[in-house]
This record gives C-alpha cells, sequence and structure tokens, in this order.
C-alpha cells in the first residue's frame, strides 16, 4: 500500500477530454486534467475548431493546453498566443497515430532527441509560463530514447515530464514497461508522471510501487469512468472524501457521473454540437449488462438530446435491477 498520496491526471486523449469531461472527472476527484492534443499548425493560423479544444473554465486550474506539431516556429507561436490563458503548456512527442507521425510530429519525434529539445527550448524561450512534457519510452525501432531526452529537458528547465510505458511501435499493445519509467525517475530530479495500464486501486499501488512517480496519469483506464479517480483515492487510503454519488450502488456511480456530463454539456456548449457525445455515451454502456444491443440503438439515434436521454434510460434500470440483487 502507497501511504503517500501522489497527484492523479486525467490524460489528455483526441475525442475524449472535452471541457465538460475534464470538469467532471475533476469532480470525481482527478488532480490535473489537461485537454485533448491540439496541433499547433491549427492554432497558429486561428483555426476556430482547434481554439474550441483549447477553451477553459475558471472551475479548471491549472489550465494545461496540449499542443503538438512538427515545425518550430508554429509551436513557438502557438505557445505566444496561449499565454494569455495558459497556467501550463504541455508538449506533445507520445501519440502514436499515423497521420500524426507521418507529419513528423508527436511519437515520431522521439526518433530525434536534438530536434525534441530545440522544439522544446524554443518554446520555453518564447513564454514566462512552465512548459512540461508527454511522451513515450521512443520509436520502438532503435534504442529508447525517453532517458536521455528527459535527462536533456531538465537540464532545460521543463517542470514536469510524462511517460508512458510504450513506444510509438507498440500503440497501445502489450504491457506498458514500468521498469524503463523506474529508471527515468530515477535519473532526474523534476518530477515524472508515470502512464499506461492504470485502470484501478490495485495497479496504480503497484505502478507506485515499481516506479516511484512523482504522479500518475491515466487514460483509457478513465473513459466512460471517471469515477476512477475518487475510486484510487479511497481505496488506497488517500481520501475520505464522500462523493456525489450513493457508493452502496456500484450503477449508481456512472448514472451520476453521466447525468453531470450532460449537465456541463448543456452549459458549456449552449447551442453547439457536442462532437464527443456519442463517443461518451458508448463509452459509458461498456461492459455493463446489455451494452452490444445498447451500442446498436445509439448509432440509430438521430439527436444529441434523445441520446443523452436514452443513455440516462438504460442506467437508470440498470440501477434498479442492482438495487433488487442488493
Amino acid at each position: 500500500m502507497i501511504e503517500q498520496p501522489v497527484p492523479l491526471f486525467l490524460a489528455p486523449m483526441a475525442g475524449v477530454t472535452d471541457l465538460a469531461y475534464r470538469l467532471l472527472a475533476r469532480e470525481c476527484g482527478a488532480d490535473v486534467s489537461i485537454t485533448e492534443f491540439t496541433a499547433a499548425s491549427g492554432l497558429s493560423r486561428h483555426d476556430a475548431t482547434s481554439w474550441l479544444k483549447v477553451e477553459s473554465d475558471p472551475r479548471e486550474k491549472p489550465f494545461i493546453p496540449q499542443i503538438f506539431g512538427g515545425d518550430i516556429d508554429e509551436m513557438v507561436t502557438t505557445v505566444e498566443l496561449l499565454e494569455h490563458k495558459a497556467d501550463i503548456i504541455d508538449i506533445n512527442f507520445g501519440c502514436p497515430a499515423p497521420k500524426v507521425c507521418r507529419n513528423n510530429a508527436g511519437a515520431a519525434l522521439l526518433r530525434s532527441p536534438d530536434q525534441v529539445i530545440e522544439m522544446v527550448r524554443s518554446c520555453i524561450n518564447a513564454t514566462n509560463l512552465p512548459i512540461t512534457v508527454k511522451m513515450r519510452l521512443g520509436t520502438g525501432a532503435g534504442p529508447n530514447t525517453a532517458l536521455e531526452i528527459t535527462r536533456r529537458l531538465e537540464d532545460e528547465g521543463v517542470g514536469r515530464v510524462c511517460v508512458h510505458g510504450r513506444t510509438l511501435r507498440q500503440r497501445y499493445s502489450g504491457e506498458a514497461d514500468w521498469l524503463q519509467i523506474r529508471d527515468i525517475v530515477n535519473s532526474v530530479d523534476i518530477p515524472v508522471i508515470a502512464n499506461g495500464d492504470i485502470v484501478d486501486a490495485k495497479t496504480a499501488s503497484s505502478c507506485m510501487e515499481v516506479t516511484g512517480a512523482g504522479g500518475l496519469m491515466i487514460g483509457r483506464g478513465a473513459i466512460g469512468r471517471p469515477m476512477i479517480f475518487h475510486e484510487i483515492k479511497r481505496d488506497l487510503g488517500w481520501s475520505t472524501e464522500k462523493p456525489p454519488w450513493s457508493e452502496d450502488n456500484p450503477a449508481f456511480s456512472r448514472l451520476w457521473c453521466w447525468n453531470r456530463y450532460l449537465e456541463l454539456s448543456s452549459e458549456l456548449y449552449s447551442g453547439v454540437r457536442n462532437k464527443n457525445l456519442k463517443r461518451h455515451a458508448v463509452s459509458f454502456t461498456k461492459g455493463l449488462p446489455g451494452a452490444s444491443k445498447m451500442r446498436v440503438e445509439l448509432h440509430s439515434i438521430s439527436t444529441q438530446e434523445q441520446m443523452g436521454l436514452r443513455v440516462r434510460e438504460y442506467l437508470e434500470d440498470l440501477t434498479r435491477l442492482e438495487t433488487l440483487t442488493i
């Protein structure tokens, strides 16, 4: 059991960590949230869709937009544009998506530590804000570079590094290598956040025991399950705070979170279509009784309002069933 609490981060995830979901995760116990990763090319040319991804709210502190790109000038311009609204700026060297890597961005840059350092140094010189970095272990083609890069980033003045314990080539397959994260933790003085395969309190505790990291970042484990942050803190004895949902009936936590997500979406996206609602609707039903049939039904629903109501009805039915079996 890890007695000393560490901060829990909601990972930046495209199509998942919109503002409403980030605020929901905060209410469920996440200590830090980060925006969907956003292309510097779009932000620097003032693309409206790109700027919607980096909207925030006074309830989200610190506000950390994450940016990526392969062009240093675009990255510097974007950092300068974000300076007036961000608290910290995070740079992505971890995305394995082919369309990102083809443009020599994301995890593809890990093949060239010198390019990573040059880009980060230029961004640091362009702002007074703290700069942080998220990366993978390496590309998977040749030796991993994360250890070398982290050491050099510390010398440049980066405030924190998050390491996903997989390579670009692995994408999301296999197991996260926590031992390599441990080596990085032991090699630098700046905080190193561990990311990969943290899905509950048991894996959170195991990851901390192996890595000694300065915090834990949760990605796929938090999709459709924002209550995971509360559950980890509760089960590890890091918090005695009662959640706003009933803990006697597990289905209530999903129902409460879904209703709260709809409330936040209505408040924040008034008059604007929520591009992530359908993905969240599917995620909130995953692994539950009748989920496959429910997903088929969701694909045939034409309006977002109807979709929100249908998922609510589905979860309400489950809470009644669980109440009967307790």
